[in-house]
């Protein structure tokens, strides 16, 4: 009886508010700890970001990581497309003299923004048309992303239980190398790696896949009830389960002319 009170009790415990892109209620607290990658898309960008003029950073979130950047430069613009996140970004990344464009990429790829504006292009785990890219850019400016790979997703779903194939199974390095390449970009760097990722109780584990509907098709709580016991009954005797995520960074630049 003690274990399904205890299952109850993190169940509640996931419906904390969660708001921008912050999962900082688990990873700030130890509930939830990944293996470092073997690069830090913080050190790679910063160097840029400290002597350009125009920045862009795609996909802001709530503007978290951004507005821990600071100084940034005197252009300095985030695009949104999640708008829940859209105001929280506004409120917090205003007051720095960041624009924050709200976007809405299922109706349109193209970006509310004009030819060859920025030096730096930043993108952390968000959706980008290569050629908008290009387009954005100065000649000679710099492209920095680091994405979560296809292969984060089907050990996830594996976890509780659940086959359906991942539908971002091309989304490797290799690929989207191969598509900024197609696009006109010249590719300086690229890295790719699987680290482990440990979830210390079953709330965070609930509190992670929650916000994130692409991880786990139709997750809730009520349809995946017998598998997350398993999952605390798991951890409970281990105390942690492991998945592999998938990361990979690339580093481009636009043609100095043209």
């Amino acid at each position: 009886m003690t274990g399904d009170v205890t299952f109850a009790t993190f169940v509640r415990d996931a419906e904390h508010m969660f708001a921008g892109w912050d999962f900082s209620y688990i990873d700030g607290t130890g509930r939830r700890a990944t293996e470092p990658l073997p690069w830090s898309y913080v050190s790679l960008v910063l160097p840029h970001l400290r002597t350009v003029g125009a920045m862009l950073d795609m996909g802001t979130g709530g503007g978290e990581l951004l507005s821990r950047l600071q100084p940034l430069p005197a252009m300095t613009v985030a695009t949104e497309g999640y708008a829940p996140n859209v105001e929280i970004a506004r409120d917090r990344l205003s007051p720095l003299g960041v624009q924050v464009i709200a976007i809405d990429q299922e109706t349109s790829h193209t970006l509310p923004l004009a030819d060859a504006t920025f030096d730096l292009i930043i993108n952390r785990h968000e959706y980008y048309d290569p050629r908008e890219v290009r387009r954005i850019l100065k000649p000679g400016g710099r492209f920095i992303t680091q994405q979560v790979g296809g292969g984060e997703y089907p050990p996830l779903r594996a976890l509780l239980g659940d086959a359906t194939p991942s539908e971002y199974a091309h989304w490797t390095c290799e690929y989207a190398v191969h598509e900024l390449l197609d696009a006109g970009l010249i590719v300086t760097a690229s890295a790719e790696a699987f680290p482990e990722a440990r979830f210390y109780d079953v709330g965070a584990l609930i509190y992670y896949l929650t916000p994130i509907p692409w991880d786990v098709p139709d997750f809730s709580v009520e349809r995946y009830h017998d598998a997350l016991l398993a999952v605390h009954q798991h951890i409970q005797q281990n105390g942690y389960v492991a998945v592999q995520e998938h990361r990979f960074i690339i580093q481009a630049q636009r043609e100095e002319s043209g």
